[in-house]
């Protein structure tokens, strides 16, 4: 394996950017770091992983608007594809989309705050670009949101101003709304922080999304709008409950994915337990973490629904970004971090659950038709299902 080779990766990968920010630089870092490690010790899964094989995925400002209609088109012909999950399982599935939100709203008490996070959030942002690639024929590379460089301003991007090119925009101002109690309802647990009302809160009224339904939820969704959302007619959110997709972008919410926090989430914790706590929130200490700020920076129904998130289109491109800063972290020191595991193996806030292993299974369920596999096959992105890398 020729280092030269793997180094021209690492400046191509560089010179994709749309602007560099310090996170972009431990970015460039990190892949030389990898370059080498391979160069060293080679591929993990030569057998399904070559380097004339390795996609690479990129920051959505770097797509041209060809290549991001592109995507937003198979998204929406997923939206269209018929749901292969039984209506005696949700009836609200209705389409091959809502599979796959069903399975979120299903595990969501076992995948956040726990060993699995990050593994089995790779593992569902793969197993949705396999479905737009396999049942819709998308052929571009998957696109990524740097929060990080629209944290002051995220509708000054191309992500969210609403264009025909965008992932849509901010729903319609609705005025008179009440803060939200972080992260819970103020009856459920304690309240930490407020979230307060961002400048949107109604309908995305522009952009590919425009007529886009959300089928299933709320279950808690951080939205207060008078008159409250449509509840769902069953209580684990899986009822059937049409409605447009709402958006409240929020600069509060913002404010924690800057440049400035991500640099901090990757330098200053070294070990996988204190990295992904911090990373999904310490919400104790006042601090709503990257991850949480993502979600809450598109806000809305669905997007600040600790459940139903994934039922909107935004959900996909901000956790491949979860999975860049996770992929960059581990990049840095792969000898101690490739497969650095910590957390349960039992739900969210479980004290009594065993810790989780390399060999736990990561599991999309009966109806998404994609496989188990190991946390220890997700722990690289160019091993086991996976071959892609980040510019």
């Amino acid at each position: 394996m020729k280092i030269s080779y793997l180094l021209s990766i690492v400046f191509c990968v560089g010179s994709t950017n749309a602007k560099l920010m310090e996170h972009d630089l431990l970015a460039a870092e990190g892949m030389l770091k990898l370059g080498i490690h391979l160069a060293e010790n080679g591929l993990p899964s030569p057998e399904t992983c070559t380097l004339d094989k390795v996609s690479v995925r990129r920051e959505w400002a770097t797509l041209s608007g060809k290549e991001r209609i592109a995507f937003t088109d198979a998204v929406n012909c997923l939206h269209k594809l018929p749901a292969k999950t039984p209506a005696s399982v949700a009836p609200g599935a209705k389409s091959r989309y809502d599979d796959l939100v069903v399975t979120h709203i299903q595990q969501s008490l076992t995948i956040h705050g726990t060993g699995n996070f990050l593994t089995w959030h790779r593992y569902f942002t793969w197993t949705f670009e396999q479905m737009l690639r396999n049942e819709c024929g998308y052929q571009g590379t998957f696109p990524y949101y740097d929060w990080a460089h629209y944290a002051e301003d995220p509708k000054s991007g191309p992500f969210f101003d609403g264009s025909a090119s965008s992932m849509s925009g901010d729903g319609e101002y609705i005025s008179g709304r009440n803060s939200s109690c972080f992260p819970w309802d103020g009856i459920t647990g304690p309240c930490y922080m407020h979230l307060e009302p961002g400048t949107g809160g109604g309908c995305v009224t522009s952009g590919p999304f425009k007529d886009f339904k959300i089928n299933m939820g709320p279950l808690q969704t951080m939205l207060q709008i008078p008159g409250g959302l449509p509840k769902n007619p069953q209580a684990d959110g899986l009822g059937y409950n049409p409605r447009c997709l709402r958006r409240d972008i929020s600069l509060q919410a913002a404010n924690a994915t800057s440049d400035s926090e991500v640099v901090r989430l990757i330098k200053n914790y070294k070990d996988i337990a204190s990295f992904q706590a911090e990373y999904q929130g310490e919400f104790a200490a006042g601090r709503m973490g990257v991850h949480t700020g993502g979600h809450y920076t598109v806000g809305g129904d669905a997007g600040s629904d600790f459940y139903n998130s994934p039922a909107d289109p935004a959900f996909y491109p901000h956790h491949a970004m979860i999975d860049r800063v996770w992929w960059i972290w581990q990049n840095l020191d792969l000898k101690n971090r490739e497969k650095a595991l910590a957390g349960s193996a039992g739900g969210i806030g479980d004290t009594t659950a065993r810790n989780a292993t390399l060999g736990d299974p990561l599991v999309m369920g009966p109806f998404v038709g994609y496989p188990n596999v190991t946390i220890g096959e997700a722990m690289s992105t160019i091993g086991g299902p996976f071959c892609y890398i980040y510019a």
